[in-house]
């Protein structure tokens, strides 16, 4: 296992697999084929996959040290990347497809609604940890500083999963935020069990 998660065309796979679900959601929006309210449903999936991405990235330590497969962690920067790519994709989708780019109405959007306010200061918060995610930046910082940056990631995840717990209150459906929530919880737990542990 080990081998071929060295292997260089790991990577190849890996950012075709990121890839995918945004090829099959323009594929879906050329097509036709996103429902009945395709803009709704565009915001919607690249939420979706924002979450997605950003879960999987939190678990690729606890999964690295539970297998003991350390190369793992070479997979982490990209996927991070790529959360943060559908996050400014679902924050841009939110603004154009929704707003029609008007940075007033925005703006007031995002002081007006609880979610949207979550969902932004989510993206804003993501948005240092993807300028200093090479190699020139964790050198320019330091391990130390780089290491303590990258740790906001959890407080990220708490907050998206805010935005999208209050996203679908106004329908009363939280099956899977709770599923979300379930998956995060046992990660955060796992990483203060790691601390605990260390003392």
């Amino acid at each position: 296992m080990t081998r071929a998660l060295l292997h260089p065309a790991a990577k190849v796979v890996l950012f075709l697999l990121c890839l995918g679900p945004l090829a099959w959601l323009v594929y879906g929006a050329v097509a036709n084929q996103l429902g009945a309210n395709p803009a709704e449903a565009l915001i919607r999936r690249l939420g979706d996959w924002t979450l997605r991405g950003l879960w999987l990235t939190l678990t690729i330590t606890p999964l690295r040290e539970l297998t003991g497969l350390a190369a793992l962690a070479r997979f982490r920067r990209m996927l991070g990347v790529f959360t943060f790519s559908y996050a400014t994709l679902h924050l841009l989708a939110y603004g154009w497809l929704d707003q029609g780019l008007d940075l007033g109405v925005i703006a007031a959007d995002i002081a007006k609604r609880p979610f949207i306010l979550m969902g932004f200061t989510a993206w804003a918060l993501m948005l240092p940890l993807a300028a200093t995610s090479f190699n020139k930046a964790i050198k320019a910082l330091g391990a130390k500083r780089w290491q303590a940056l990258h740790k906001a990631i959890y407080a990220i995840a708490v907050i998206a999963l805010m935005h999208f717990i209050w996203m679908r209150a106004g329908k009363n459906n939280f099956a899977e935020p709770a599923v979300y929530g379930v998956i995060l919880a046992a990660l955060l737990g796992w990483r203060l069990w790691k601390r605990l542990r260390r003392k």
